[in-house]
């Protein structure tokens, strides 16, 4: 027979939770007992996992003896009181938020780029990194270990569901609105989102930036393993319900053609080449990432004002791949380690 694990999800109603549910699913995760958990306002409430509907337990006073994997989706500061007690029930803790991303003794890992790091947890926990840094370095890993890169200047192009389930609900209500003629003010979003672009996500911080843009900073050099590499982000919301965007543009070390790039990438796992250069040919939110596994690449270029320039664009699900596919494909590395 083979060895089952015991899973708690910690945030199971939420966007990312339940897309790690439909995840474990898919993939079959070896899972024995499975614990969903929320706060105390959805306690009782059940959720369906295969044929079974399971109900939700009251994060504060479950108890994560015996837990042996714990996949975190529930915020920062949920993370900050409770990843430490699950791990030091013996739980793995892979964790979704930023709470831990930039400790010294914390792993920040990508399946596809770095899976060795998965074994150094000296406190037990696995940090996942963020979305929009997550289907970015996926696609220039390959590049960087091949040529090297000096350089990123990227823009994003976040959708809502970025901001959680709030951030769908109010385009959703106020496109309706306005579509109707009607006015609906903005709450989660500072400014109308319906219908506009807005270049701020997350906190402003005192060198202008926002954290949003500093988490590719910050995570892009820790997981590639490199502090050399430059990185100039602005990061943008769009009204587009799932899938983030990026227009990146690389400056390397060692000039690399185009078709070298293009080659590199559809070799790569977890990347998916959709790159003609006519109509549609090219990947986007809603016709190729939404609800899809892969981190897609177009467009790709040689940088016209620049001699070992590259330009590439990139897309993926932010739910999927930038959050729950990514953690239990964390879980299987765990797995795999202990078989």
């Amino acid at each position: 027979m083979s060895k089952t694990y015991n899973v708690a999800i910690v945030g199971a109603t939420g966007a990312v939770g339940e897309a790690m549910l439909s995840v474990l699913a898919e993939r079959q995760f070896p899972i024995g007992k499975l614990h969903l958990l929320a706060s105390a306002r959805s306690a009782g409430g059940k959720i369906d996992y295969g044929a079974r509907k399971i109900v939700v337990e009251d994060l504060a006073s479950f108890d994560p003896a015996g837990v042996d994997i714990a996949l975190f989706s529930a915020g920062g500061d949920v993370s900050k009181e409770y990843a430490p007690k699950f791990a030091a029930a013996g739980a793995v803790v892979i964790d979704n938020s930023s709470a831990f991303r930039y400790d010294d003794d914390v792993p920040l890992v990508v399946s596809e780029v770095n899976p060795d790091q998965v074994g150094n947890r000296p406190r037990g926990i696995i940090a996942n990194p963020n979305c929009s840094t997550m289907q970015m370095v996926v696609a220039l890993a390959p590049i960087h270990r091949a040529v090297g890169i000096e350089r990123i200047n990227v823009a994003t192009y976040q959708s809502v569901s970025g901001a959680g389930r709030s951030g769908m609900e109010e385009l959703g209500r106020q496109s309706a609105a306005m579509l109707g003629f009607q006015t609906y003010e903005p709450s989660k979003f500072a400014v109308q989102i319906a219908f506009n672009l807005i270049p701020h996500i997350d906190d402003f911080l005192d060198n202008g930036y926002t954290r949003e843009e500093m988490k590719l900073v910050w995570e892009t050099r820790k997981i590639l393993g490199d502090d050399s590499i430059q990185v100039n982000p602005t990061a943008v919301r769009v009204p587009v319900f799932y899938g983030h965007a990026e227009a990146v543009h690389l400056e390397t070390r060692t000039k690399i053609s185009a078709a070298d790039a293009r080659a590199l990438l559809e070799s790569a796992p977890g990347v998916e080449v959709v790159d003609d250069r006519a109509p549609g040919g090219y990947p986007t939110p809603v016709t190729h990432a939404a609800g899809t596994d892969p981190v897609y690449v177009g467009r790709i270029r040689e940088d016209l004002s620049h001699p070992r320039g590259l330009n590439l664009w990139i897309v993926s699900d932010n739910i999927r791949k930038g959050a729950a596919l990514n953690a239990v494909q964390l879980a299987e590395l765990v797995v795999k380690e202990r078989s």
